[in-house]
């Protein structure tokens, strides 16, 4: 995948490694979005470490209250829910609802393959890593 130049949001961003993965392959900013204080200073120290604060936006917020306020467009959404998260299909109408995704943009969401989005209008594929899956959405 070609992050070259891209804008990509990073949603319950715990430590990162998404979002950062995508700057070093040429993401051009990336936004984390998490709500624990642990995984923010480690975000910032990361970005410090790396040389890329310039790059990162960092997010104290509950992940479904940044998705309802903010106004900005991404070309790759990074969504990792905790497991024991109840509510996927909100989260993907909403994230398209509120047009978070540029027009060509990519959402990803990690979750237990016990979960399937076959029948969500943006589905396009998934890939399972044992028992975990990774659903796209365009």
């Amino acid at each position: 995948m070609d992050f070259s130049g891209t804008k990509i949001l990073d949603l319950f961003a715990g430590f990162g490694s998404l979002g950062y993965e995508a700057l070093s392959r040429g993401a051009a900013e990336v936004c984390f979005v998490d709500k624990s204080t642990r995984s923010l200073q480690s975000l910032r120290e990361t970005a410090a470490e790396l040389g890329v604060s310039s790059q990162v936006k960092i997010v104290k917020k509950d992940v479904v209250h940044f998705i309802k306020t903010e106004k900005n467009t991404y070309d790759l959404v990074f969504c990792d829910p905790p497991y024991d998260w109840r509510d996927y299909r909100s989260l993907i109408r909403e994230i398209f609802g509120r047009g978070l995704l540029a027009e060509s943009g990519m959402l990803l969401i990690e979750h237990s393959n016990r979960y399937g989005f076959e029948n969500e209008p943006q589905y396009v594929f998934h890939k399972d890593y044992g028992m975990t899956r990774v659903s796209f959405f365009s």
